[in-house]
């Protein structure tokens, strides 16, 4: 039997991973677009990426091109599916308006509520922060993972946390995001996929399935590696722009590797929290 305490127990690990979500993206605003520093690390990782994109630029162009459509039609299809044969139409519809929130959240605040301060790094860009290309990707993603079932909800946190990888990497290749802009995008879905899992431990008991218990090792240790990469990558480009030189290579590997780790440990990180919800 469903009681209020047991809904609010399931309930509190959504608060606080929306919460979490929340205030990272806050810090990677204030950080990489705020600050001095924090723009030239983000220029460096940037640069790089244009002088050692080489044979990847074809690839990330066709993708990218492809991507809101290839994005929802693959999404909608195997949605569909998995809710006709599960019938779990208000997941569905829970899923759908996270993703379209995050969306449209995405937009406001990268056109009308954030803004990127002139501090003599760049070309006087307007602000990019989070991007669009990989919060649809991410957000598609979302969906799949929510609709599928318990059992399958790790292969989809595999696949979907891969696939918006890619487009986020995709984006840097291209020229069309920083590294802050892609892991900004998928903090976004982070934070909606959490009110969406609040909404649904709400509304429902938790699963009768059995769920499955991978804890996804491989995705934590890659994380963990890229992570650490990623760290040692901005130390040595923040010491690099103090003293006059440049690492351009070691900034955009740096900033893939953050890419890499922010998108597997969130897919850690929401597997965990979503696997005792039907």
């Amino acid at each position: 039997m469903r009681t209020a305490s047991g809904t609010a127990l399931r309930a509190l690990p959504f608060v606080w991973g929306a919460l979490g979500s929340a205030v990272a993206f806050v810090v990677v605003y204030l950080v990489f677009v705020r600050s001095y520093m924090g723009q030239v690390i983000d220029e460096r990782a940037f640069a790089g990426a244009d002088a050692w994109k080489g044979d990847l630029i074809e690839f990330a162009h066709a993708f990218l091109n492809a991507l809101p459509a290839v994005s929802v039609v693959l999404a909608a299809i195997a949605a569909v599916i998995i809710v006709a044969v599960r019938r779990n139409w208000t997941v569905f519809i829970v899923a759908v308006a996270a993703a379209a929130l995050a969306n449209g959240s995405t937009q406001l605040l990268k056109y009308t509520f954030l803004s990127r301060p002139e501090k003599g790094v760049d070309a006087g860009l307007s602000n990019s922060l989070p991007s669009g290309h990989t919060t649809v990707a991410a957000s598609a993603a979302l969906v799949v993972f929510l609709v599928a079932s318990p059992r399958l909800r790790p292969l989809a946190a595999v696949i979907g946390s891969v696939f918006s990888i890619a487009a986020g990497a995709s984006t840097l290749v291209e020229q069309w995001h920083r590294p802050s802009d892609v892991v900004a995008g998928m903090l976004v879905v982070a934070f909606w996929a959490c009110l969406a899992g609040l909404v649904l431990a709400g509304m429902r008991a938790s699963t009768t399935d059995d769920p499955a218990r991978a804890k996804l090792w491989p995705l934590v240790w890659i994380g963990a590696i890229c992570g650490a990469g990623a760290v040692i990558a901005l130390l040595v480009t923040y010491f690099s722009a103090q003293s006059g030189s440049s690492h351009l290579f070691v900034a955009y590997a740096g900033g893939v590797a953050a890419i890499v780790s922010v998108g597997f440990f969130l897919a850690v990180i929401g597997n965990r929290l979503f696997r005792a919800l039907a």
